[in-house]
């Protein structure tokens, strides 16, 4: 039986340590959504700038590449274990860059997945071209696919365009990396903006929601799930990430907070477009528990 490294008293936030690829087969359940931000395998020795200073592009050994083939076998691996935790009108979205979001495409199209979109996510504030032998990287791809074929995935068409001025919402989504606010306790080397997280998970799911996330990191995922009430699971293997994500749960359990921060989301008409959007939102019960 798997203990949860957390799990919030409104049960709608939980924490697995380990290694996806041994903890998914160890439990039953099925996700409405995935969101998964796989390791880049960009960690090469090279350097680049943050504030003004440079650094290392190195995140830890788990981001160092081994070669194509380890590449694809890694992507095959997990994707194959995750499909099996997906409702059959479930979709996943997977960012990436050019380092790994070609073999994931490959693999999902291997695994029978039918790719929706890819979604170009165009920072406001990119670092700076160290070398200055190439164009400036300003941008992630975020591959957004569902399970099956000929199974209809949900999509929040009417939502999106009111976002984006009453048009059809594009594939390319302006929107900054973290602010300050969201390393309120710490900040993960390759932590995502709520902003983004907030915006996929409103297009793709429904009130109550469980999404899982197989590479946590500090539960950005988790924290955007729950501010939007949707539930939220998600494994890591860093202990040290998981007291982050489980800080981060404790700290929007203050009403106050979580309506501040949904206030603070950018992405939206105005601060309190959101709010009201939640409440307007069908409340649709969920049977499913997780049990472990």
């Amino acid at each position: 039986m798997i203990k949860p490294f957390f799990k919030s008293t409104d049960k709608n936030f939980y924490l697995l340590q380990g290694d996806s690829m041994e903890v998914l087969p160890q439990f039953e359940h099925k996700f409405d959504m995935v969101f998964a931000d796989p390791p880049y395998f960009l960690s090469n020795g090279g350097l680049s700038i943050q504030s003004g200073k440079i650094v290392s592009v190195n995140k830890g050994k788990w981001d160092k590449s081994e070669g194509f083939e380890y590449i694809n076998n890694f992507n095959r691996q997990w994707l194959s274990l995750v499909r099996d935790k997906m409702k059959d009108n479930a979709t996943i979205w997977i960012s990436g860059t050019l380092h790994n979001i070609f073999s994931i495409g490959q693999i999902l199209t291997e695994l029978d997945f039918k790719i929706l979109n890819v979604i170009t996510w165009e920072k406001n504030n990119p670092p700076p071209n160290f070398s200055c032998r190439f164009f400036t990287h300003s941008t992630e791809q975020i591959i957004w696919a569902r399970k099956k074929e000929k199974v209809p995935h949900y999509y929040n068409y009417p939502l999106m365009k009111q976002l984006n001025g009453d048009k059809q919402m594009k594939d390319v989504w302006k929107l900054p990396a973290i602010a300050r606010w969201e390393k309120s306790q710490g900040k993960h080397p390759t932590q995502k903006p709520l902003s983004v997280l907030t915006r996929l998970i409103l297009a793709s799911t429904q009130p109550g929601a469980w999404i899982l996330d197989p590479f946590a990191g500090s539960s950005t995922t988790g924290i955007a799930a729950n501010l939007a009430n949707r539930r939220f699971l998600g494994i890591d293997k860093e202990e040290e990430f998981l007291f982050m994500s489980k800080n981060r749960k404790l700290e929007i359990e203050n009403e106050k907070t979580a309506q501040l921060y949904r206030e603070k989301l950018n992405g939206f008409n105005d601060k309190k477009e959101l709010s009201l959007f939640l409440a307007e939102e069908p409340k649709i019960e969920y049977k499913s528990e997780l049990k472990f």
